[in-house]
């Protein structure tokens, strides 16, 4: 059975001009893309199989990230069900010249894993062993309400 540190996956995006809105910051939906992408990487480690977007809990958007700056994007698996899998997916801003950070979004997505006729299939219990992974857990399940 995996664990949750074994799902947990982290990513850097240096934010460029193609990526930004009129105000010279993150375009959302770039972000949303990015955060996407790596909670069905993480979800795809837990599950062992490919797994799909079916749903994406309240997303917040916190504070922007200028052009030049980086998004630092985290996902885990936090919650398993018969054949989804539960991801909480942060972002923050980081300065790359101080590596200062400041959280800016934060929303869990629900993932589905699919076999290769494209029908859900089982995904494994997860296992959380260490205390950080149990923290990482609560804060996640805390998000939600």
């Amino acid at each position: 059975m995996p664990t949750l540190s074994e799902t947990h996956i982290r990513n850097r995006y240096r934010v460029q001009p193609n990526d930004a809105n009129n105000y010279e910051t993150l375009h959302g939906g770039e972000l949303m893309k990015w955060m996407d992408e790596l909670g069905a990487m993480s979800a795809m480690r837990f599950a062992g199989e490919t797994c799909v977007t079916a749903g994406v809990e309240d997303i917040s958007f916190h504070r922007p990230v200028p052009v030049g700056d980086i998004a630092l994007v985290e996902a885990y698996v936090y919650d398993a069900g018969t054949t989804s899998v539960t991801v909480r997916i942060r972002a923050q801003r980081e300065d790359p010249r101080t590596g200062d950070t400041e959280r800016t979004t934060g929303s869990s997505f629900t993932f589905v894993a699919l076999g290769e006729e494209g029908t859900p299939v089982p995904v494994p219990e997860l296992t959380v062993e260490t205390d950080e992974e149990r923290d990482l857990r609560e804060a996640a399940r805390e998000a939600e309400t």
